[in-house]
Formats: C-alpha cells, structure tokens, sequence
C-alpha cells in the first residue's frame, strides 16, 4: 500500500528569517559629536533643594514624632506620614543620581523606570528651556517618535544641550525630504 499524503522535505536551517521590506520612512540616524555624550539631568540647585526638602520633611516629622503630636496617635496617620516621606525621598534620589545619555543609537534616561527612545524612530523634537534660568530649570527635550510614543528627556550639561539642537535641526532636515 502506498501513502497518498505528499512527503514534507526538511527545510534547510538557517540562523535568521528572511528579511521583510521595511514599510515607512527610512531610520535616521545621528553621531554625536565624539561619541556618546552623556551628563547630569538636572542642575546642582534642583538637586540641592530637594534634598533639602528632602532632609526638612524628614527632621519635621521626627520632630513631630518626638515631641509626640496628636497628629501621630493613629496608627493610619503615622503610616500616612511615613508613605509620603518614603515619596519624596524616592523622588529626590531619583533627581540627584538621574543622568541623560545620547549615543548613535538611542536617547536614554535613569529615571525611576529607564526612559529610551531609539533615535531611528524619531519623527518630532522640540527643546524646551528658559534661557538665563538653565541653571534653575532644567531644559528638556521632547521627542515623538513615527508610531506616536513621546518622552522628556531632561539635560542640565551645556555638552548635552548643544548635542540636543544638533540633533533637532539634523532631525528636521531629515524628515523634511
């Protein structure tokens, strides 16, 4: 008796799937002037004040706790105290130890969840500072990539900033073909 059902012959293996056309506007792609530029993302003042705020919450509420307010007598409201001191020292690590890096391949962030964007997929930037006040407030870059995602990306060093425009009007160029 012979087998009617077609006998399937092995694919060859190969170590990557053929590659699909790329649909959309072609990547860009930027250097950064002598490599990956990488600085502090926001200035000496802002981290200052909030550790200082920081460090004031926390000697006010052991001072609360100390002089043993009725504010503390519930078990909630010291948890609610403790909750939001535990917050605002989170945010303040976050904001001391947070660094911008910009290299050939992506836009990256240490912030409380990493922020990255692939500088392939951008499709809009706008840098947003108040000039004379860099030193107060942090300038930011803004930055949208094809399929909608956006992301701030804050630089207090003056090497990241002039990468940022760089980088903007390298970007407007290019997609305005």
């Amino acid at each position: 008796m012979s087998d009617l059902t077609p006998q399937s012959q092995p694919l060859p293996a190969t170590d990557t799937p053929p590659e699909l056309p790329r649909m959309g506007p072609p990547p860009f792609c930027f250097q950064p002037a002598g490599g990956a530029v990488e600085g502090p993302a926001f200035p000496r003042l802002v981290k200052a004040l909030a550790l200082l705020v920081t460090v004031g919450c926390g000697l006010w509420l052991a001072q609360l706790w100390w002089q043993d307010q009725p504010v503390l007598h519930s078990r909630s409201a010291g948890l609610w105290f403790l909750a939001a001191q535990a917050m605002i020292s989170c945010t303040a690590w976050f904001i001391v130890v947070s660094r911008t890096r910009l290299d050939s391949t992506e836009l990256r962030q240490r912030w409380v969840g990493d922020k990255v964007m692939p500088l392939a997929d951008l499709a809009y930037g706008k840098l947003i500072r108040v000039r004379g006040l860099e030193w107060l407030i942090a300038p930011r870059l803004y930055v949208r990539t094809l399929g909608g995602k956006f992301a701030v990306f804050y630089a207090a060093s003056p090497e990241l900033r002039s990468e940022f425009e760089r980088l903007l009007r390298e970007l407007a160029e290019f997609r305005r073909m």
